[in-house]
């Protein structure tokens, strides 16, 4: 069995139960828990090894520890879309405006008319690249802003929906870049991380890769791309994947071949839809803030105990949650919901309830929130899966919240 550290508010129990059966049932290696309940830390839960391969040669393997953090690939989305949104919130950013009122160059092939409102809900049209980037260029978050920037709508702009895996990153980016003169992994770490004492970052600093032991190395799939088009196992979903000609394999091929995620310059590089760095803690306390203040640690008002501030207004945290796109999903060939940037609870991604609003990631990684019950969650793994949307790991755990919540 599975040492297993870290400690479980009375009545969450069932988490913790969960949390090993993960390790013991479903091959998870190393991966940590965290739930907040109003502001307060309910879980924070980890074992396992630091790295997916750690202890396979003659090194021994290196435990989880509690500060381990991990990539968590398309739950980065969760917060880039919270930087365009508190823009939104300070009166910066007008997201019924057209993209091309803050990036002008936008503006190109057809695109004068696309609202800001449409990239975060992926009404835009535009997954797709027709020239991929390489795997190098893909780290210049300018190449990725100029590629999306000429390129042409594959549908009418706001007519369907279809997950913009990859190019979200590079829109999302360049707008924050627009409107404040920064790069958006730095406005998320002064802005966001920063005043919340969350540890959490968009382009890993220097500073924390080069502390032994800080990030571990993740299991690295086969397949290029956010990998959410196997969130469910349909035969329509794996013939569209397997169509070089289809919007779902050509969305995911934005960047061809993909990076090494372990490779320091990957982690190094602000890619805000894939390449997210946290740990369980931090992203938890991130989705606590958008629903209320959080305990220790942070600056600012608003706060629980003088902790952290309350980052979404009520107005914000309703916008956040609001349907913006449901039904057939053009990209993942299955029925999504989205808000503005965020997830919705539903079938293609089960949160847990109807109110929860989050995004998961490639590999299993999860982070939510529901505020009806006050609940913030995050999982991250180092050990990646097929599904995205609904990972077994990820749902056994949202499950053992539901049981702690109604016993």
């Amino acid at each position: 069995m599975v040492d297993v550290n870290g400690t479980v508010a009375e009545g969450f129990e069932p988490v913790r139960e969960a949390f090993v059966r993960n390790f013991d049932a479903l091959g998870d290696r190393g991966a940590a828990v965290a739930v907040y309940r109003d502001g307060h830390k309910a879980v924070d839960l980890w074992a396992g090894t630091k790295d997916f391969d750690g202890g396979t040669g003659t090194e021994p393997a290196e435990p989880w520890e509690h500060g381990t953090a991990q990539i968590v690939r398309s739950a980065t989305k969760g917060v880039a879309a919270a930087a365009l949104l508190l823009l939104h919130q300070r009166g910066l950013l007008d997201l019924d405006a057209p993209v091309g009122e803050y990036w002008p160059e936008f503006k190109a092939a057809g695109k004068e008319r696309i609202p800001v409102r449409q990239v975060l809900s992926h009404r835009a049209g535009l997954p797709v690249l027709d020239r991929p980037l390489t795997a190098g260029e893909s780290l210049d978050p300018l190449r990725g802003a100029e590629a999306v920037a000429r390129q042409a709508p594959v549908w009418e702009p706001g007519t369907a929906h279809g997950y913009h895996a990859l190019t979200y990153g590079w829109l999302t980016g360049e707008l924050v870049r627009r409107v404040t003169g920064a790069g958006i992994g730095d406005w998320i770490a002064r802005e966001i991380a920063g005043p919340l004492g969350a540890d959490l970052w968009v382009g890993l600093p220097e500073r924390e890769a080069g502390r032994a032991g800080r990030v571990g190395r993740i299991e690295t799939p086969g397949t290029g791309g956010d990998g959410a088009l196997r969130a469910r196992p349909k035969r329509s979903v794996v013939a569209a994947y397997e169509d070089p000609d289809s919007l779902t394999r050509r969305a995911f091929a934005a960047i061809s071949p993909f990076p090494d995620q372990n490779d320091p310059a990957y982690r190094a590089a602000a890619l805000p839809a894939t390449n997210g760095i946290a740990t369980a803690d931090g992203l938890a306390r991130f989705y606590a803030s958008l629903i209320g203040g959080v305990e220790g640690g942070g600056v600012g008002g608003g706060g629980v105990g003088g902790g952290g501030a309350r980052l979404f207004t009520p107005e914000t945290l309703a916008a956040a949650r609001t349907e913006e796109s449901a039904g057939p999903d053009r990209v993942l060939v299955v029925n999504t919901r989205f808000g503005p940037g965020y997830m919705l609870h539903g079938p293609a991604s089960p949160f847990l309830g109807p109110g929860s609003f989050g995004h998961p990631g490639r590999g299993g990684s999860l982070g939510f929130a529901d505020p009806e019950s006050g609940i913030a969650f995050a999982y991250v793994t180092n050990g990646f899966r097929k599904t995205v949307t609904a990972d077994p790991r990820a749902q056994a755990l949202v499950r053992a919240v539901r049981a702690a919540l109604s016993s």
